[in-house]
């Protein structure tokens, strides 16, 4: 899936391709860790890890070579051109130990119940998906986890904290306005409701605290300079197309804020910072 920073939820699987390398960079390892050491505590015999929103496999190629293992994962999503791609693509990978992995793809509309999903698991992990979904959908994953006494270790999700930063640069009003109708695009309907967006950091801790679990959280923020010239082109003609939908009136403005914007990343006169946040929910009394 992606983080509600393009403006659809059908995501080429180019575009995941592009995002994946910041992806890597930036998530948490400090909860990555804590997931690992808790999954070594519950381990039986093969670890059971869905994967909600897998898209073309990203989380398991993060996550798998830092887990311990064997490991057996469920990816899930709604694109079967994904999923193919996502078998194809994980095929070799290797747990933390060095054994390979095995997975299945399950094709499934992720806007039903996720208790279906996720029963019998020792792990439910998502990336990028959060501020694509409703409260009402954060709550059903919630009570699933509680229910089935599963861990949920979420990445990437979007917290709002939008800038470009450059040294000496003045308050840009252009910035302000779009990133005020950006955040606007972000709680349209995803196909889950009306999404969470920026919210949806908060939102996942207040579901999970009300069943008295434990919630770590960590920023995972891109900070996309001028070696990141292409990723940080697409992201920002995404941000254009999302902004102008919000107010096609300004669309002359919004265009010439984006061909700025992009140019002064390839440039090097600006590092564009996108945050996001890591979390992960813990039964009571096993604290990572």
């Amino acid at each position: 899936m992606s983080d509600a920073i393009v403006p659809d939820a059908r995501f080429a699987a180019d575009w995941l391709a592009l995002r994946e390398p910041a992806d890597h960079a930036a998530r948490s390892s400090g909860l990555s860790e804590a997931a690992a050491a808790r999954l070594h505590a519950a381990r039986d015999d093969t670890l059971r890890i869905v994967d909600l929103g897998c898209g073309s496999g990203s989380n398991l190629r993060h996550l798998a070579p830092r887990l311990p293992g064997p490991q057996h994962w469920h990816l899930v999503d709604h694109d079967a051109d994904l999923l193919a791609r996502a078998a194809r693509e994980c095929a070799e990978q290797r747990d933390r130990s060095g054994r390979p992995v095995t997975l299945e793809t399950i094709a499934a509309d992720l806007a039903r119940d996720p208790g279906v999903l996720i029963a019998g698991a020792h792990l439910v992990t998502a990336a990028a998906l959060l501020d694509l979904v409703d409260a009402e959908w954060l709550d059903r994953l919630a009570s699933a986890c509680a229910a089935h006494a599963v861990p949920a270790l979420i990445a990437l999700s979007v917290d709002g904290d939008l800038a470009f930063e450059a040294d000496g640069a003045p308050e840009d009003e252009d910035d302000a306005f779009v990133f005020a109708r950006l955040a606007e695009h972000q709680h349209r309907d995803k196909g889950f409701g009306a999404a969470l967006g920026t919210q949806a950091p908060a939102a996942f801790e207040r579901a999970f605290q009300r069943h008295g679990w434990h919630v770590a959280s960590a920023a995972s923020p891109w900070r996309l300079g001028r070696d990141d010239a292409r990723l940080a082109a697409a992201l920002i003609d995404g941000w254009r197309e999302a902004a102008t939908a919000q107010a096609p009136a300004r669309a002359a403005r919004i265009a010439g804020w984006a061909r700025r914007r992009a140019a002064d990343v390839a440039a090097g006169r600006a590092c564009c910072r996108v945050g996001h946040r890591d979390l992960l929910a813990t039964p009571p009394r096993a604290e990572p």
